[in-house]
């Protein structure tokens, strides 16, 4: 199974009008500093706070009224459950939203503003991916993952239209949707263009996978980018085959400089969550070197306001 350019630009066409086509704004701070200019795709200005819900709307919106009639199920870290309850609400579509207990609270608190349903079950999302499973083979639920789907994967895909042809594009990677689709759109556009994701030392499973040259389970820890964690799935079908064959790096970072990111984000007026910072980590601790023009994806903005105030207020 895999993802096209046509299938990205047919999620385009289903999502237009659902999402926002967030800014491209230049950081002039990492421009001036690394002699290259850098780009910051503002995808945390979503409605959700996240681009999640570009592939949660195209998935929901591709299918058949009696899949939808049965409600949707998915599991979580966070980001991908606000934003199928999101568009569930905006179809009137029962939706569920399955959670380890390592997903930040402001995050779960979001999802049932949104009016779905909340199972928090297990210290992994591999966990919270069984009660998935129990759902749809119990209670006949139509579940729509987090990642490892087409129409999930092709609607992520759309940033990568929206962001032109540049050198590198910096993309976070944690089940490899965001970072699958936007390779796919990438590469068909640009064949040149360097797609680097980017996660944190520990629990990255999709990095591990990729080292082993098969998917692996990873034991899951506390992460400030804790919307990069969770497995991959040992029967992964789209994200592993096309990050293998379409990354051209992986970088793992540290805690300290994914708070770094945070910080010189939020100093630029981007108030943004562990995840969203991992480029400009990657860029400030020397571990990724421009050698033209640069994208960095910010893929969220769901960070609870106490821990951001905490890193911000640490000294640089």
């Amino acid at each position: 199974m895999t993802v096209t350019l046509d299938d990205i630009r047919a999620a385009a066409e289903r999502i237009r009008g659902h999402v926002v086509e967030t800014p491209l704004v230049r950081d002039e701070v990492l421009s001036a500093r690394l002699g290259q200019p850098v780009w910051l795709k503002c995808e945390y200005r979503q409605t959700t706070g996240a681009f999640k819900l570009r592939g949660a709307t195209n998935a929901i919106l591709s299918l058949a009224p009696a899949a939808l009639a049965r409600g949707v199920v998915t599991a979580s870290t966070g980001n991908h459950g606000r934003a199928l309850a999101h568009a569930a609400r905006a179809l009137d579509v029962p939706a569920t939203v399955c959670l380890s207990r390592l997903v930040p609270e402001n995050k779960v608190q979001a999802i049932r503003d949104l009016g779905a349903a909340v199972r928090i079950t297990g210290a992994s999302q591999d966990e919270a991916m069984q009660e998935v499973a129990r759902a749809v083979a119990q209670e006949g639920m139509t579940e729509i993952p987090p990642f490892d789907h087409q129409a999930v994967v092709a609607g992520q895909g759309t940033i990568g239209l929206e962001i032109g042809t540049p050198e590198a594009v910096l993309v976070p990677l944690s089940g490899g949707g965001l970072a699958a689709g936007i390779a796919v759109a990438v590469k068909a556009l640009s064949p040149g263009t360097r797609v680097i994701g980017l996660t944190m030392e520990n629990g990255a499973a999709m990095a591990a996978s990729l080292a082993a040259g098969h998917p692996v389970e990873v034991a899951e820890t506390a992460s400030l980018a804790d919307s990069l964690g969770g497995g991959i799935g040992l029967q992964n079908r789209v994200t592993f085959p096309l990050c293998r064959a379409l990354l051209d790096e992986v970088v793992l970072l540290t805690e300290a400089e994914i708070a770094q990111g945070i910080r010189h984000l939020g100093r630029a007026g981007h108030v943004v969550e562990g995840a969203a910072s991992v480029g400009a980590a990657a860029l400030l601790a020397g571990k990724v070197v421009p050698q033209g023009p640069t994208v960095i994806i910010l893929s969220g903005a769901n960070i609870d306001p106490a821990l951001h105030a905490r890193i911000m207020a640490e000294a640089a």
